[in-house]
């Protein structure tokens, strides 16, 4: 997979897609990122990429011409096609359904707003697909957008150490969609709390069993809204 991601700050995602599983899964050629700078592809001579919004209002509002002439470039680098996100608050929520399905598509864009907003022309023009990560607002779309790339990197066939690991997660098809039961290791006792002793039993159709109840339990405990899908 090839995810490109157009920013004002490319600077803040080398850290994070250099470390731990995004880093190895680069290393491993499962997956290429790259990052263009919007700012690269300005007209204005100032360097400038936004402007205050049309009407009034605080703040100020990404021009479409920046943003437009970067796509353009970087879509013109690789002959497959883009599926093209834009992050943003006022865009579906993010989900592992949608995280599972965006993980098959060869190539991404990304585009990570900021200040305002951006020209709605160009989010007109291009139609990308708009993905909120949660219900509330950040100074950029950059953190969303990490967001983003690590949950769909990670489901990348060969990514994750066990080809099982993403598939029983909380709200995968392997943990019926609802939250994942709790988790222990070595030692069995810790400060005086013991390991469940089913865990211990080496009866795996009786601890499987256990982990379903136990989601079952944490899940209407803390997100009943889950199991009012099933």
């Amino acid at each position: 997979m090839r995810i490109d991601v157009l920013t004002l700050f490319p600077e803040m995602f080398e850290p994070v897609l250099g470390a731990s599983i995004l880093g190895r899964a680069a290393k491993a050629e499962k997956v290429s990122y790259h990052l263009t700078n919007i700012r690269d592809h300005t007209t204005n001579k100032h360097g400038k990429v936004d402007d205050r919004p049309y009407g009034g209002g605080p703040g100020m509002v990404m021009a479409a011409q920046p943003i437009w002439d970067a796509v353009a470039s970087v879509e013109s680098q690789d002959p497959a096609p883009a599926t093209r996100i834009l992050t943003s608050p006022q865009g579906q929520p993010l989900t592992q359904r949608l995280a599972e399905q965006l993980a098959e598509k060869p190539r991404l864009l990304i585009i990570a707003g900021h200040y305002e907003g951006i020209d709605q022309r160009v989010i007109q023009k291009l139609d990308p697909m708009p993905i909120s990560i949660g219900d509330y607002v950040l100074s950029g779309g950059e953190l969303p957008a990490m967001v983003l790339i690590d949950a769909i990197v990670r489901l990348i066939p060969g990514v994750l150490g066990h080809e099982d690991s993403a598939h029983h997660d909380s709200f995968s098809e392997g943990a019926d969609r609802i939250l994942e039961g709790p988790q222990y290791t070595r030692p069995p006792v810790w400060q005086g709390m013991q390991v469940p002793e089913i865990l211990l039993s080496g009866d795996h159709a009786a601890i499987e069993a256990w982990r379903k109840q136990q989601a079952r339990q944490i899940t209407a405990d803390r997100r009943p809204d889950l199991l009012d899908n099933e």
